[in-house]
């Protein structure tokens, strides 16, 4: 697959610290002696291609509301209907299945404590499965941003 200069840029350069303005499209363009237009439309190309998977802040959670991570034990013949009675909830993400007793973990924010706790409780009594919640005691910081070496991704190609 190859990208183009302009979105090898945007991927080297902006997996951390995009502009928070009103235009931050049009800053990203100056920066890079682009245009608008050619950023949109990068960005937009790389996420069609499935490169992008999300443009979005990442924020101390626990300054803007509440969240938690949460489990049920589903039994294994009742998970993807209890997966999609739990994606029913927009609050709700980072819905996964383990191979643990607890087999379906998923991540639930809200604005606020009660409003969490609500959600849990709604989410218990549509599954009819008690939920574990599992608050977050600490928290770590794992940087995953990395500068591609896309001649070097390219050479490893052939």
């Amino acid at each position: 697959m190859t990208l183009s200069l302009l979105q090898q840029q945007i991927i080297n350069s902006y997996q951390k610290g995009f502009p928070v303005c009103s235009r931050p499209y049009q800053v990203v363009a100056t920066a890079l002696n682009s245009t608008e237009d050619d950023v949109i439309s990068a960005i937009k190309d790389l996420k069609d291609k499935n490169i992008l998977s999300r443009l979005g802040p990442v924020f101390c959670h626990k300054k803007a509301g509440a969240s938690t991570l949460a489990a049920i034990a589903v039994p294994p013949a009742q998970l993807d209907k209890v997966a999609g009675i739990v994606n029913q909830f927009e609050q709700v993400n980072h819905n996964y299945a383990r191979e643990h007793e607890y087999n379906l973990w998923f991540v639930v924010t809200a604005n606020d404590a009660v409003a969490l706790e609500y959600t849990l409780m709604e989410i218990e009594l549509l599954t009819g499965l008690p939920v574990l919640v599992l608050p977050m005691e600490a928290a770590y910081h794992i940087d995953l941003g990395f500068n591609i070496d896309f001649q070097q991704s390219k050479m490893k190609e052939h």
